[in-house]
């Protein structure tokens, strides 16, 4: 049985309100004390570390329920409607499953045994590119994540003999004097700036300051009780503003590093500065501060439909994938679906787009909550005329030219707007790697960011495919790839290192630097690939996938999410075979 604190009606449960500015002397403080206690957390040891793991899993099991109503609330979401699924799995479930993840690579930092973390689960390509499976891995996974998998790829230059070298590098330092981190917090979901914060702790092993994005500052306190011991120890703090009080902070004296999650302007403001000055300095490349800057920022996300002979359900289902890629918590995610790349050739066009227009106008409404959405959107409308009102809301863009500089392809639009375009060719006669190989130059040279891409591909026509599907996978240069799921699927999923693909350059950012989550600690990622059914259980069997995965749990259509996410949730704090049998039915039944 779930327990009552967990109920999203729960009566403590917190306001949606924005907390007051920090001050300028409570930031010095703050600081202040951050600095006393940075070399303590650096040298402490394993044991007390998972110690305090445990105690961050039960104080969020304590307000999960708290935690859901408060960003429903914030995000207009009525206490009945399945849509708050979303705020369970990207709010506290992504975070509890992360803690159990961490603390198990903790164990084995203690125990000296990281090389049994990967045994059995590394590969490499014919070129020499290393790869690790993360998923599944135990059981559970193999339960709950039926019929999906998970690999991270490494860099080049890492070789099955040298990866366990790669892992845990912060816990190879036997004299570590510590280092300040200021954590920029993101408004859109409310595990980022928790999760953000863990990593700088305990991957890259510094004390951590984190603003809250005023967006979700509510919140900030449920995250204040749920970090209490850490607080109290002097290894977070945690503070409230606007840009004037993150200007203060990431060029405060005290602050050796900054994360922040947000946009390539966010980013620049940080690193060059604003307005003519900052202009100057980002062309000169001149940076206004000598400090480390990791970042995760977004982009245009594409999904690549492969050409192949679907069927009406499959037309059906991917509709509702692509429609929940874009949806999911309003289009308010860095990773949502912008850009969907079809076959101009490809016979059932026309016939997906249709049912991609049915799945549109009967989804319900929702409110933009996120500042900005209507000015968004009326600059979307005004570039492109032909743009389609679905709906309560959604906005869908046909017909966008596919060529370099086109404004759906390098603005991220950061709302319920998807844009269509069309490569050419793609027919049946046309074999289909080639019409592959060209999409992957297509997002590679003309669509903007490296965060994430998902492609959407028949079991008949991935047989075929063979190896080339990797090689095409091999050249996207981007930090997740998805097949026939959504790459946020990676996000909640802790073991992948979530971030843009490696090697931008300050002065063109794109989709950020370095990664967050990574609960193996990898030091040197390159990408995490996720794939997973084609179609659901039990029509899955027709095309000869074994799996039992039903309606994806992030799917906006999936009418038992709430209920199947609250439950995923007190499992992962408590994980128990007694409650299997309930998280399934729920699941099955969505």
């Amino acid at each position: 049985m779930v327990p009552s604190t967990l109920d999203p009606a729960h009566p403590d449960a917190a306001p949606a309100i924005r907390l007051p500015d920090t001050s300028l002397d409570a930031l010095d403080a703050d600081l202040a004390v951050l600095e006393a206690h940075k070399t303590e957390w650096a040298r402490l040891p394993v044991p007390v570390r998972r110690d305090l793991l445990r105690g961050l899993r039960e104080r969020t099991l304590e307000r999960a329920g708290r935690w859901v109503t408060a960003a429903s609330r914030a995000k207009g979401l009525a206490v009945d409607t399945p849509l708050r699924g979303e705020e369970w799995s990207s709010g506290p479930w992504s975070v509890l499953n992360y803690l159990s993840l961490l603390d198990r690579t903790l164990a084995h930092i203690e125990a000296g045994t990281l090389d049994r973390l990967v045994a059995g689960r590394i590969r490499q390509r014919p070129d020499g590119q290393t790869i690790v499976r993360v998923v599944p891995d135990g059981v559970y996974d193999q339960i709950f994540f039926s019929g999906y998998q998970m690999d991270i790829w490494m860099q080049p230059g890492v070789t099955p003999d040298t990866l366990v070298d790669t892992m845990a590098v912060a816990y190879r330092d036997p004299d570590p004097a510590g280092a300040v981190s200021a954590v920029l917090g993101a408004g859109n979901l409310t595990a980022i700036p928790p999760l953000d914060l863990l990593y700088k702790l305990y991957a890259e092993n510094q004390v951590a300051v984190l603003k809250l994005n005023p967006v979700n500052s509510y919140v900030g306190p449920i995250l204040e009780d749920i970090f209490a011991d850490f607080v109290e120890r002097g290894y977070v703090r945690f503070v409230y503003g606007g840009a004037d009080v993150g200007e203060a902070l990431t060029r405060h004296d005290a602050v050796d590093e900054i994360h922040v999650t947000g946009s390539a302007t966010t980013h620049d403001a940080i690193v060059f500065g604003t307005g003519a000055d900052g202009a100057r300095r980002k062309a000169a490349d001149e940076p206004a501060i000598d400090k480390r800057v990791t970042s995760e920022l977004g982009g245009v996300g594409p999904v690549v439909v492969v050409p192949g002979d679907w069927s009406e359900p499959d037309l059906r289902f991917h509709a509702e994938n692509v429609a929940s890629m874009k949806l999911h918590n309003s289009g308010f995610n860095c990773v949502a679906a912008q850009v969907l790349v079809l076959p101009e050739a490809w016979p059932q066009r026309e016939a997906f787009l249709a049912e991609l227009r049915a799945v549109l106008a009967e989804i319900d409404g929702r409110p933009a909550y996120y500042p900005g959405a209507d000015a968004r959107r009326t600059e979307v409308e005004e570039a492109y005329p032909q743009a389609e009102s679905i709906g309560p809301g959604w906005t869908l863009v046909p017909d966008v030219p596919p060529d370099s500089g086109e404004y759906a392809l390098t603005t991220e639009f950061f709302g319920p707007i998807l844009a269509v375009t069309a490569l050419p060719g793609g027919g049946p006669d046309e074999d289909p790697a080639d019409w592959l190989d060209r999409a992957v130059t297509f997002c590679n040279e003309s669509v903007a960011g490296t965060l994430g891409v998902n492609l959407l591909v028949h079991p008949r026509t991935r047989a075929a495919l063979g190896s080339r599907l990797e090689d095409a996978i091999s050249r996207l240069r981007y930090g997740t790839v998805a097949i026939n799921v959504w790459t946020g699927g990676a996000f909640l999923l802790g073991q992948a290192a979530w971030g843009a693909f490696p090697g931008h350059e300050r002065t063109d950012i794109q989709s950020g630097s370095g990664v967050v989550h990574n609960a193996l600690l990898f030091d040197r990622p390159q990408k995490s690939v996720l794939s997973g059914p084609f179609a659901p259980f039990p029509r899955s069997l027709l095309l000869g996938e074994r799996h039992t995965s039903p309606t994806p749990l992030w799917f906006v259509t999936n009418e038992t999410a709430g209920v199947t996410a609250q439950r995923l949730t007190a499992f992962a704090a408590a994980p128990s075979p007694l409650a299997l049998p309930g998280i399934l039915a729920s699941a099955l039944r969505g």
